[in-house]
Protein backbone atom coordinates (compact mmCIF):
# COMPACT_ATOMS: atom_id res chain seq x y z
CA UNK A 1 0.00 0.00 0.00
CA UNK A 2 1.40 3.56 -0.85
CA UNK A 3 0.21 4.90 2.65
CA UNK A 4 2.58 2.19 4.22
CA UNK A 5 5.64 4.03 2.53
CA UNK A 6 7.14 7.07 4.33
CA UNK A 7 10.22 9.31 3.07
CA UNK A 8 12.82 10.20 5.71
CA UNK A 9 15.45 12.51 4.61
CA UNK A 10 18.90 13.09 6.57
CA UNK A 11 19.99 16.78 6.66
CA UNK A 12 23.47 18.53 7.97
CA UNK A 13 22.05 19.24 11.23
CA UNK A 14 22.07 14.94 11.37
CA UNK A 15 25.57 15.32 10.28
CA UNK A 16 26.64 17.83 13.34
CA UNK A 17 24.64 15.85 15.83
CA UNK A 18 27.06 12.71 15.11
CA UNK A 19 30.31 14.72 15.24
CA UNK A 20 29.51 16.33 18.60
CA UNK A 21 28.44 12.71 19.74
CA UNK A 22 31.82 11.51 18.41
CA UNK A 23 33.62 14.05 19.94
CA UNK A 24 31.89 13.43 23.28
CA UNK A 25 32.56 9.95 23.14
CA UNK A 26 36.11 10.12 22.08
CA UNK A 27 36.90 12.91 25.35
CA UNK A 28 34.54 10.46 27.70
CA UNK A 29 36.81 7.12 26.55
CA UNK A 30 40.37 9.22 26.79
CA UNK A 31 39.45 10.82 30.30
CA UNK A 32 38.52 7.16 31.63
CA UNK A 33 41.65 5.66 30.08
CA UNK A 34 43.50 7.52 31.39
CA UNK A 35 41.96 7.58 35.20
CA UNK A 36 41.87 4.13 34.62
CA UNK A 37 45.70 3.73 34.03
CA UNK A 38 46.68 6.37 36.40
CA UNK A 39 45.41 3.81 39.42
CA UNK A 40 46.33 0.79 37.59
CA UNK A 41 50.06 1.61 36.62
CA UNK A 42 51.22 5.17 37.09
CA UNK A 43 50.18 8.69 36.01
CA UNK A 44 53.64 8.83 33.26
CA UNK A 45 52.42 5.54 31.73
CA UNK A 46 49.07 7.10 31.02
CA UNK A 47 50.29 10.04 29.96
CA UNK A 48 52.34 8.06 27.29
CA UNK A 49 49.83 5.83 26.24
CA UNK A 50 47.59 9.50 26.02
CA UNK A 51 50.22 10.40 23.62
CA UNK A 52 49.97 7.54 21.64
CA UNK A 53 46.04 7.55 21.19
CA UNK A 54 46.48 10.89 20.26
CA UNK A 55 48.81 9.71 17.33
CA UNK A 56 46.13 6.79 16.19
CA UNK A 57 43.34 9.37 16.27
CA UNK A 58 45.48 11.54 13.69
CA UNK A 59 47.15 9.25 11.92
CA UNK A 60 43.45 7.24 11.16
CA UNK A 61 41.28 10.77 10.50
CA UNK A 62 43.87 11.79 8.74
CA UNK A 63 44.04 9.02 6.52
CA UNK A 64 40.40 8.85 6.07
CA UNK A 65 39.98 12.21 4.89
CA UNK A 66 42.50 11.82 2.50
CA UNK A 67 40.45 8.91 1.07
CA UNK A 68 37.56 11.66 0.81
CA UNK A 69 35.14 9.27 3.10
CA UNK A 70 32.33 11.00 5.06
CA UNK A 71 32.39 10.42 8.77
CA UNK A 72 29.35 7.66 9.44
CA UNK A 73 28.36 5.73 12.57
CA UNK A 74 30.77 2.97 11.53
CA UNK A 75 33.19 5.78 11.48
CA UNK A 76 32.78 6.73 15.14
CA UNK A 77 32.63 2.91 16.51
CA UNK A 78 35.97 2.10 14.22
CA UNK A 79 37.88 5.16 15.41
CA UNK A 80 36.88 4.22 19.40
CA UNK A 81 37.63 0.29 18.70
CA UNK A 82 40.84 0.96 17.21
CA UNK A 83 41.36 2.84 20.25
CA UNK A 84 41.08 0.30 22.67
CA UNK A 85 42.86 -1.96 20.29
CA UNK A 86 46.13 0.10 20.60
CA UNK A 87 45.52 1.02 24.43
CA UNK A 88 45.52 -3.15 24.30
CA UNK A 89 48.54 -2.80 23.02
CA UNK A 90 49.88 -0.91 25.56
CA UNK A 91 48.82 -1.76 28.04
CA UNK A 92 50.66 -5.33 27.78
CA UNK A 93 54.28 -3.50 26.72
CA UNK A 94 53.49 -1.29 29.63
CA UNK A 95 52.70 -4.63 31.76
CA UNK A 96 55.96 -6.01 31.30
CA UNK A 97 58.00 -2.98 31.62
CA UNK A 98 56.49 -2.26 34.95
CA UNK A 99 57.84 -6.30 35.67
CA UNK A 100 61.19 -5.34 34.47
CA UNK A 101 61.34 -2.43 36.21
CA UNK A 102 60.22 -3.69 39.54
CA UNK A 103 63.18 -2.69 42.21
CA UNK A 104 65.30 -1.03 39.65
CA UNK A 105 66.23 1.81 42.33
CA UNK A 106 67.97 -0.89 44.46
CA UNK A 107 70.68 -1.93 42.24
CA UNK A 108 72.84 -0.05 39.82
CA UNK A 109 72.92 -2.79 36.63
CA UNK A 110 70.29 -1.03 34.31
CA UNK A 111 68.80 2.46 33.31
CA UNK A 112 64.75 2.60 33.33
CA UNK A 113 65.36 3.03 29.44
CA UNK A 114 67.32 -0.20 29.22
CA UNK A 115 64.69 -2.10 31.34
CA UNK A 116 62.16 -0.42 28.97
CA UNK A 117 63.50 -1.50 26.18
CA UNK A 118 64.39 -4.91 27.13
CA UNK A 119 60.41 -5.17 27.93
CA UNK A 120 59.84 -3.82 24.80
CA UNK A 121 61.98 -6.84 23.03
CA UNK A 122 60.18 -9.37 25.00
CA UNK A 123 56.92 -8.42 24.18
CA UNK A 124 57.46 -7.06 19.98
CA UNK A 125 57.21 -11.03 18.49
CA UNK A 126 53.60 -10.95 20.25
CA UNK A 127 52.41 -7.68 19.34
CA UNK A 128 53.23 -8.32 15.91
CA UNK A 129 51.54 -11.84 15.67
CA UNK A 130 48.72 -10.30 17.18
CA UNK A 131 48.54 -7.34 15.19
CA UNK A 132 48.68 -9.56 11.88
CA UNK A 133 46.11 -11.97 13.34
CA UNK A 134 43.89 -9.32 13.32
CA UNK A 135 44.71 -7.18 10.09
CA UNK A 136 43.60 -10.07 7.70
CA UNK A 137 40.17 -10.03 8.30
CA UNK A 138 40.13 -6.84 8.36
CA UNK A 139 42.12 -6.42 5.04
CA UNK A 140 40.27 -8.54 3.51
CA UNK A 141 36.84 -6.96 4.36
CA UNK A 142 38.29 -3.96 2.82
CA UNK A 143 40.31 -5.48 0.18
CA UNK A 144 38.16 -7.79 -1.11
CA UNK A 145 34.68 -6.88 0.99
CA UNK A 146 34.28 -3.29 -0.34
CA UNK A 147 36.81 -3.23 -3.05
CA UNK A 148 36.26 -6.38 -5.14
CA UNK A 149 32.04 -7.10 -4.34
CA UNK A 150 31.64 -3.22 -4.11
CA UNK A 151 29.59 -3.60 -0.58
CA UNK A 152 29.96 0.23 0.20
CA UNK A 153 29.02 0.14 3.96
CA UNK A 154 32.00 -2.12 4.72
CA UNK A 155 34.48 0.62 3.57
CA UNK A 156 33.86 3.24 6.26
CA UNK A 157 34.41 0.64 8.88
CA UNK A 158 36.99 -1.44 7.32
CA UNK A 159 39.42 1.46 6.28
CA UNK A 160 39.47 3.23 9.91
CA UNK A 161 39.80 -0.24 11.57
CA UNK A 162 42.60 -1.20 9.32
CA UNK A 163 44.74 2.24 9.15
CA UNK A 164 44.30 2.15 12.74
CA UNK A 165 45.37 -1.00 13.87
CA UNK A 166 48.26 -0.51 11.99
CA UNK A 167 49.23 2.75 13.69
CA UNK A 168 47.92 1.25 17.04
CA UNK A 169 50.62 -1.44 16.58
CA UNK A 170 53.43 1.02 15.49
CA UNK A 171 52.58 3.45 18.32
CA UNK A 172 52.76 1.20 21.23
CA UNK A 173 55.93 -0.07 20.16
CA UNK A 174 57.69 3.08 18.50
CA UNK A 175 55.58 6.10 20.74
CA UNK A 176 54.12 4.94 24.10
CA UNK A 177 57.61 2.88 25.21
CA UNK A 178 59.92 5.85 24.10
CA UNK A 179 57.77 8.38 25.55
CA UNK A 180 56.98 6.53 28.65
CA UNK A 181 61.23 5.92 29.06
CA UNK A 182 61.73 9.86 28.49
CA UNK A 183 59.32 10.79 31.11
CA UNK A 184 60.75 8.52 33.20
CA UNK A 185 64.33 9.32 33.32
CA UNK A 186 63.66 12.86 33.23
CA UNK A 187 62.74 12.20 37.53
CA UNK A 188 66.01 12.67 39.84
CA UNK A 189 65.75 9.05 41.29
CA UNK A 190 66.08 7.53 37.47
CA UNK A 191 68.89 10.47 36.66
CA UNK A 192 70.94 9.22 39.69
CA UNK A 193 70.66 5.78 38.77
CA UNK A 194 71.63 6.46 34.85
CA UNK A 195 74.71 8.08 36.07
CA UNK A 196 75.41 4.55 38.83
CA UNK A 197 74.83 2.77 35.78
CA UNK A 198 77.40 5.18 33.75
Amino acid sequence: NSDDITVTTVGPSWGSQISSKALEALIAFMIVIVIYLSIAFELRMAIAAFVALLHDLVIATGIYALAGFQVSPATVIGLLTILGYSLYDTVVVFDKVRENTAGLLGGARTTYSQAANLALNQTLVRSINTSLTALLPVASILFVGAGLLGAGTLKDLSLVLFVGMLSGTYSSIFIATPVLADLKEREPQYQALAKRVA
